[in-house]
């Protein structure tokens, strides 16, 4: 079985939807906050890099988004103080219908949050047992349960493979046909370990932790919607209006790098991604993978 600390239990009462906004300076100087600006937070999460953005100039304003309703509802009481400077919408920026020419400043921080990894009612993670859910948006009807139980075994060895740059890909999807249906996440946890060689299996991420991240991006698609967002985002900013994008893996970095560089309304502002200090690393480890790409509107009377 897998070991006793993927078990821990948690009191679900201690689970908040807090969110320490990583890279919180670098977010805030990238987008060259104006007074009277308005900003959209295309994923406002505990309302952490919203909040700052309030703060920093007079009469902000923000809309902010979320695919996950508890997220929203959270960021709703967190940022209540501010009245009707922000605007709430549930949506997957995906689905956003961007108003052209008018935000200063556009954010997408691509994390998962703590919340979802910690709420084993949620699914992301193995480390308690759970229902193979996976969804940010709990209105969608795939979940992580339907694609190791229904998919074919190249379709989920090709998942592996593309969103978890698993090398052993082929032999876990094989393991996961012969042994399925799973119902909960240890047990797809416990399979997956044993499918793959014992030096595999006790190495220092457990063999599991690359299959579930393919399965959260297939669930929710995050790498298609990433592609919509970069494409669509930039007709929204006003000129020389700033779009700031946090990115945590490479599946994630790279198309938001070639993205806006092959964007023809866009300026890039950061030849390399900025990166947590070590500083930041030691007060919130989450922040050590982070990596902040920004771009400016061209201004076309230049």
């Amino acid at each position: 079985m897998i070991k006793s600390d993927l078990q821990t239990p948690i009191d679900l009462e201690e689970i908040a939807f807090s969110h320490i906004p990583v890279l919180s300076q670098e977010v805030i100087t990238g987008l060259n906050i104006q007074p009277g600006g308005h900003y959209l937070d295309l994923t406002v999460g505990g309302g952490g890099h919203s909040r700052l953005i309030l703060e920093t100039a007079e009469d902000v304003k923000i809309t902010a988004l979320d695919q996950d309703e508890d997220a929203l509802n959270a960021a709703k009481e967190n940022l209540a103080e501010f009245g009707n400077r922000v605007k709430f919408i549930h949506s997957n920026f995906a689905n956003y219908q961007f108003p052209e020419n008018t935000y200063h400043g556009i954010l997408a921080d691509l994390g998962v949050s703590s919340y979802h990894l910690d709420n084993p009612e949620r699914g992301f993670s193995f480390r308690n047992t759970a229902n193979l859910d996976m969804r940010m948006n709990q209105q969608q009807s795939l979940t992580a349960g339907d694609i190791i139980n229904e998919w074919g075994e190249k379709e989920l060895a090709d998942i592996f493979f593309k969103y978890g740059e698993e090398r052993l890909s082929r032999r876990i999807a094989r393991r996961i046909v012969e042994k399925r249906p799973f119902n909960t996440t240890t047990e797809l946890a416990n399979a997956i370990a044993y499918s793959v060689p014992p030096k595999y299996r006790h190495g220092r991420i457990h063999p599991a932790t690359r299959v579930f991240q393919a399965l959260r991006i297939a669930v929710n698609d995050e790498l298609k919607v990433l592609e919509t967002l970069i494409e669509k985002a930039p007709h929204a900013l006003i000129p020389e209006g700033r779009i700031a994008i946090i990115s945590f893996h490479s599946l994630e970095d790279r198309p938001v790098k070639h993205g806006l560089r092959n964007s023809p309304s866009l300026r890039i502002l950061t030849k390399k991604p900025i990166i947590a200090t070590e500083e930041e690393i030691k007060e919130n480890p989450r922040s050590r993978s982070a990596k902040l790409r920004i771009a400016e509107k061209k201004n076309t009377d230049d």
